[in-house]
């Protein structure tokens, strides 16, 4: 996979004096519909109470995509396929960032009080992890063992 795989997803917005309204809709061949996001949506969890600048993540996946949607708040999104990086500043909950499988992620500098939505497309596994980066590198290299 490539960085460049990676995207901005604009969600419905819907306004009213009221209040906004977004909604997202997952799609994929599973459930045979077309969605906002190109995965049937498995699995759904969300990062709270990150103290203001700190880093979450440091992992890949090798099947899982996922949708990131800073709900409330703002942090950057660096993907990594092994050879670029690109970085990604959310803080609007009507943007969401899809990120494909075999690419190193890492979430920095949350604004104190943030709040990160993620969409999965499987349950969680943790065989599908890479958790040390050089593994993942060996891995998106096609040298992995």
């Amino acid at each position: 996979m490539s960085v460049e795989q990676a995207r901005v997803i604009e969600l419905p917005k819907i306004g009213a004096p009221q209040g906004n309204l977004t909604f997202i809709e997952g799609g994929g061949e599973e459930n045979g519909s077309v969605g906002h996001i190109p995965f049937a949506i498995k699995r759904v969890y969300y990062l709270y109470d990150v103290p203001g600048g700190e880093t979450r993540g440091g992992h890949g996946h090798k099947t899982l995509e996922q949708l990131l949607v800073a709900v409330s708040g703002s942090f950057t999104l660096v993907l990594d396929d092994g050879r670029e990086r690109r970085r990604f500043f959310l803080n609007r909950s009507y943007y969401g960032i899809y990120i494909p499988p075999m690419l190193w992620r890492e979430l920095e500098d949350f604004s104190t009080g943030s709040v990160c939505l993620v969409l999965a497309s499987a349950h969680y596994d943790e065989d599908d992890y890479y958790r040390r980066y050089d593994d993942f590198l060996r891995a998106a290299r096609g040298e992995e063992r």
